[in-house]
């Protein structure tokens, strides 16, 4: 299932954004969806993951307390919450199917196409 991101743009220091992750299959409800994201020239990084009933959420350290992920499973959507975004935050966001091992999520399938949050100082 190939996922695509959306919602992203420029916003102040402590401003807040909401990033949207489309699917095209309904069976996109029956999957662990995350968000990640990645500067350029750098590793791509988790940021936060939701189980497919939406009952369990995981968060990087770094966006614990400002990032919120939930779903709407009827209308095949995930969403990124963030809220006092700070410079570092700044990157290109993607979402992905999941899977779960050995504590650490890993995105499977291949990835869609991300969307740039930029956060000005």
């Amino acid at each position: 299932v190939q996922l695509q991101a959306s919602g992203g743009g420029l916003v102040q220091a402590g401003g807040s954004l909401r990033l949207s992750c489309a699917a095209s299959e309904r069976t996109f409800s029956y999957i662990a969806v995350g968000w990640f994201r990645q500067a350029s020239g750098k590793e791509r990084e988790f940021v936060a993951a939701i189980t497919w009933r939406g009952d369990f959420t995981y968060y990087a350290d770094s966006v614990k307390g400002r990032f919120t992920i939930s779903r709407d499973n009827a209308q095949d959507t995930v969403y990124l919450q963030m809220n006092n975004l700070k410079p570092e935050d700044t990157d290109v966001y993607f979402c992905a199917t999941v899977l779960r091992r050995d504590g650490s999520w890993y995105p499977v399938g291949a990835w869609g196409q991300g969307t740039l949050v930029t956060v000005s100082s």
